[in-house]
């Protein structure tokens, strides 16, 4: 796909100075730019590169003005970086806009799906699936059966949609996600063995959720596992049974909560944090990565550490834990003295 400067600058709404007619079809880091890419320039640490980049357009803000003799084009615009992550949003629009049903596909004679949908090939339709508008099944995704999809939504290649799985509008499942397989549920017999306790619940994804690639979000036990609306998921992240996620929470790659646990809205979860179940986690915490939460959580803490303390806590506990050595050097001397 190519665009020219003017085509760009009516996008952003901007003002193009030097060649309206000159085209790119990629984009590019402004140090790395060559002939046919786009850049931007938003950080004035990067100011240099725009005397010496190839990129054949960049985006930059409205006072910026050239000291030195430049060859790319501009498009001035009123917030360069805002603009170009604008831009990067149609990109991936056009990019994607795939439309049509390839094959081979398995639909069912049940399933049904609305006005411009695009399916992969290898696709799998179960019985009674609906799929939106505007729907995007990649190849070699599975959706089983009585699963509903809304409006706008993006399931990427490889994706798994168990049974009766509910997916809101606007919502992107990446590559490899697994939507609605069992709750790790098991109940010991007389003599030691573990017997499966039957998932009969579903996953709901609520509007606007984004899931990371490999994530896996299990069924719930009884009722449903619940991420409410906008709420967005990194990579490889293990939600477990009759979890219920609140609006607006972000959650970093490789963190696992545990079964029936309740997380309120806007909460910001770091990487690698593990959060044991049947326990509520207010609304607007924050949790640094590596964090282990063992308690109920009020609103607005702010934790850190394994089992977490209060981020105030911790930092002052870890001067004290990094100068262990010496203060028991010092007890041993003063006992020697003793």
């Amino acid at each position: 796909m190519k665009f020219t400067a003017g085509q760009i600058a009516g996008i952003l709404e901007g003002e193009v100075h030097g060649n309206p007619d000159i085209t790119v079809y990629k984009l590019a880091k402004i140090e790395d730019g060559e002939d046919g890419s786009l850049t931007f320039l938003a950080n004035p640490k990067y100011t240099s590169f725009i005397y010496k980049t190839k990129a054949s357009i960049t985006i930059v803000n409205k006072n910026f003005v050239p000291e030195q003799d430049i060859t790319t084009t501009l498009i001035k615009v009123d917030d360069a970086y805002k603009s170009f992550s604008k831009l990067l949003e149609y990109y991936n629009q056009v990019k994607n806009n795939k439309l049509g049903i390839e094959a081979p596909i398995f639909k069912s004679d049940s399933a049904t799906y609305g006005l411009d949908i695009y399916l992969g090939a290898f696709s799998y339709l179960g019985n009674n699936v609906r799929l939106g508008d505007n729907v995007k099944v990649y190849p070699n995704v599975y959706i089983g059966d009585n699963v509903t999809v809304g409006n706008n939504v993006t399931i990427f290649a490889g994706a798994k949609i168990y049974s009766e799985t509910v997916i809101g509008d606007n919502c992107v499942v990446h590559s490899g996600v697994i939507l609605g397989a069992d709750g790790f549920g098991f109940t010991p017999n007389e003599s030691g063995e573990f017997t499966k306790v039957p998932q009969t619940g579903n996953v709901i994804l609520e509007s606007n959720v984004d899931v990371g690639a490999g994530t896996t979000i299990d069924r719930a036990t009884l009722g449903s596992t619940i991420l409410r609306k906008g709420v967005k998921l990194d990579n490889q992240i293990q939600i477990a049974h009759n979890v219920e996620i609140g609006e607006h929470t972000v959650i970093a790659a490789q963190t696992g909560i545990a079964g029936s646990t309740k997380i309120g809205k806007h909460c910001m979860i770091g990487g690698q944090v593990g959060i044991v179940g049947h326990i509520v986690i207010g609304d607007y915490v924050k949790i640094q990565a590596q964090s282990g939460i063992g308690r109920n959580v009020k609103d607005h803490e702010v934790l850190q550490g394994s089992p977490a303390l209060n981020y105030g806590d911790y930092n002052k506990s870890y001067v004290h834990f990094k100068n262990l050595p010496k203060i028991i050097s010092r007890i041993d001397t003063l006992e020697k003295k003793d």
